[in-house]
């Protein structure tokens, strides 16, 4: 029978290989021969590799199990289900170990105290510790008051009364009077700081509130003096009082600095840290990248003869260990010793 031609442009069939095409009564290319079956053995062969990979899985699933469950013995966690910020704070996951992440979290339990003496009137920080209004800060900041007001970070204004104070550590504890619903701060462990460790400061600096500094901790169990007396010269103070220096006066390393401290001394061991502190900073928080206080910032260095806004930081900053504070927070309940 003879085969019909092809119209031109007409495709092959499918069953035939592309570009072969009929001319002179022959086939050209001559179409090849259909490949064998493929033997059983090749089957078996190329289902190993599958069954390898998913042996493989396996394994690795199970490695992977092993793994997040020692991860979960060494850390006390759920690797999967972890919180998504840390106790005590609102530092989330994206933000955690980020400034402007531990900033944040922790702006609304810090204050500014203003109190007011006989000497005129002095301006610090402190640190919210429970959610009715107790805060901590240094007895040199609330030292002799008549008067203490403070301003939380949204604006409000309380009058707070001063608990307990402990000349001895510079610490103090004061309570705002109505006050409910507060956010209070996450004390961390000071005892597990280490030189190097990045830090953020924050408190009210020549009366600006919720100011944020960041640095690191530039040495441990620094031995800093400070004045026991209610008025020495140089107390932080806006206004009248002392040298003019605006700086609580202290001791360390065998100098006097920011002026005299008297004759009535305390030394306590003390964190430093390279973050900017300023006259206002003291009484406020020096916080882990993990939104926990550390210490409660103290005393800061200023060049000598320096006075009012000249008295910057020069990255000289000490704070009073938090775990100190922790251990004194039962005396300063009970009134303290001043």
């Amino acid at each position: 029978m003879t085969e019909s031609p092809r119209r031109s442009g007409e495709y092959p069939e499918p069953e035939q290989q592309p570009y072969a095409f009929s001319y002179g009564g022959g086939a050209y290319p001559p179409p090849p021969a259909y490949p064998p079956p493929v033997p059983a053995p090749a089957h078996r062969r190329a289902r190993r590799p599958v069954a390898l990979v998913a042996a493989v899985a396996i394994v690795a699933a199970a490695v992977g199990g092993t793994t997040a469950a020692f991860a979960e013995r060494l850390t006390g966690t759920d690797p999967v289900a972890g919180g998504g910020g840390v106790p005590g704070t609102n530092v989330s996951q994206s933000s955690k170990g980020t400034v402007s992440g531990v900033a944040r979290a922790v702006s609304p339990s810090i204050v500014e105290i203003s109190a007011t003496s006989a000497s005129g009137d002095s301006t610090g920080s402190g640190v919210i510790i429970t959610a009715d209004g107790e805060i901590v800060t240094n007895n040199h900041v609330v030292s002799g008051a008549s008067s203490v007001k403070v301003r939380l970070s949204d604006g409000k204004t309380y009058t707070a009364d001063v608990v307990g104070t402990d000349p001895g550590k510079d610490l103090a504890l004061i309570g705002l009077r109505g006050a409910s619903g507060l956010k209070a701060a996450a004390l961390g462990d000071s005892d597990s700081v280490k030189v190097g460790d990045q830090v953020v400061a924050i408190g009210s600096p020549e009366g600006l509130t919720g100011t944020v500094t960041s640095g690191i901790v530039s040495a441990l169990d620094r031995d800093v003096t400070v004045s026991k007396n209610e008025d020495p010269a140089g107390q932080e103070q806006q206004g009248q009082g002392g040298d003019g220096s605006g700086q609580w006066p202290f001791e360390f390393g065998g100098q006097q600095f920011n002026g005299d401290t008297g004759s009535s001394k305390t030394t306590y061991k003390a964190i430093q840290t390279d973050a900017s502190l300023n006259p206002g900073n003291s009484g406020g928080a020096l916080i882990n990248m993990d939104g926990e206080i550390i210490g409660i910032n103290s005393a800061m260095y200023a060049p000598s003869g320096a006075s009012g806004s000249a008295a910057g930081s020069v990255g000289l900053g000490f704070a009073i260990p938090v775990d100190t504070v922790k251990a004194d927070l039962k005396q300063l309940r009970a009134g303290g010793d001043g």
